[in-house]
């Protein structure tokens, strides 16, 4: 099974709503913080996130959105950051 690297970020609006989609969406991520997670997903695996966070969610006020991320280049390092030591893996943290 392949895996592609997504980025999933989300704005929800009630408390209730907002526990629950980051349960759904913490099922799927490697690692993240707040409202953005970096999440290595099968095709089926995306596919069932998107309809978990449909089903989660209040389409009308609530955002969610899953992009998936090129890993065409090394990544950029700044200050104390460590290169990754094994490049089919990425750790933004």
């Amino acid at each position: 099974m392949q895996r592609a690297l997504y980025l999933v970020a989300y704005d929800v609006r009630a408390p209730g709503r907002l526990r629950r989609i980051l349960h759904v969406i913490k099922d799927y991520a490697s690692g993240g913080q707040k409202s953005a997670f970096e999440c290595y997903l099968s095709e089926s695996e995306r596919q069932e996130l998107i309809k978990r966070a449909g089903h989660t969610l209040e389409l009308e006020v609530d955002a969610f959105v899953l992009v998936r991320l090129a890993q065409k280049k090394p990544a950029a390092l700044l200050g104390v950051a460590v290169a990754p030591t094994d490049q089919s893996y990425t750790y933004l943290g």
